[in-house]
């Protein structure tokens, strides 16, 4: 069964037209990359899906419901997925302590939490993150790049999601640092039965993450199939292009560790 399925979406900015028909499923508790250079739209499908772009013509569906809307079905569909951002430095209010950060994510998921109670949640949404609790009083400024992209994870986690989208998640972070929020996102996924849409540019961190991969070039899908497959013996030289772009120093990047 599907989590999240798209289909024939088309999003419009005047007469630019930044997504051209785009269909692409990410079953339950499985994760599907979305991978294209820059410009090719895989940002506009992850703010679509979240009601963060116009949406012209087709549809996104949630476990079956539509999240096209104002009724209060689509509302209630769109809350169950949560957006990660690609920037964790600009993600969060510098004038804002982690902790509160977090504590705004607890609005999605429509629940009212009195104040001993969303204390203690954010407290644990920090240790699902692998932070320390006694942290919540501090500034985004105390934090190395990693660990605010961890608290961006968990104010994501505070909606209560059954879909995550991570959108460039590793983009503006050291290599050493992105083995460890990759292998945090499977370790979240597997604890919380998550289905994730993993966007990016570089094919050797969607290789290590994703089930299965769709590539986007200028709005539209032009290849998808199971990541292995797909990434051994593309169909497509836009795919094979991506391939050879990805940064190597002699070998393949290693993921794993961290």
């Amino acid at each position: 069964m599907s989590a999240l399925r798209i289909e024939n979406l088309y999003v419009r900015y005047g007469r630019r037209e930044a997504v051209s028909g785009v269909s692409l499923e990410v079953p339950a508790g499985r994760t599907v990359g979305l991978v294209g250079e820059s410009g090719s739209g895989k940002s506009t499908v992850a703010n679509a899906a979240v009601g963060l772009a116009p949406v012209h013509a087709g549809d996104i569906r949630v476990h079956g419901t539509s999240t096209i809307g104002r009724s209060t079905q689509a509302r209630a569909a769109r809350r169950r997925i949560q957006l990660i951002f690609q920037d964790p430095f600009s993600a969060l209010d510098p004038r804002m302590s982690v902790g509160d950060s977090i504590a705004e994510g607890l609005i999605a998921s429509s629940r009212a939490y009195p104040r001993a109670e969303r204390r203690d949640r954010v407290a644990e949404l920090l240790r699902q993150v692998e932070l320390d609790p006694a942290r919540a009083d501090e500034l985004p400024r105390a934090f190395s790049g990693g660990q605010r992209q961890r608290i961006t994870i968990a104010r994501a986690l505070a909606g209560d999601p059954e879909i995550l989208i991570a959108d460039e998640v590793t983009s503006a972070l050291d290599v050493s640092v992105q083995g460890a929020i990759l292998n945090l996102l499977r370790e979240l996924q597997g604890r919380l039965d998550l289905s994730i849409l993993f966007i990016s540019h570089n094919l050797a961190v969607v290789r290590y993450i994703s089930d299965e991969v769709c590539v986007m070039r200028h709005g539209r899908i032009v290849e998808a199939g199971p990541t292995e497959a797909l990434l051994d013996d593309p169909a497509e030289e836009y795919t094979r292009d991506l391939l050879d772009a990805v940064p190597v120093l002699g070998r393949r990047m290693d993921l794993s560790a961290g």
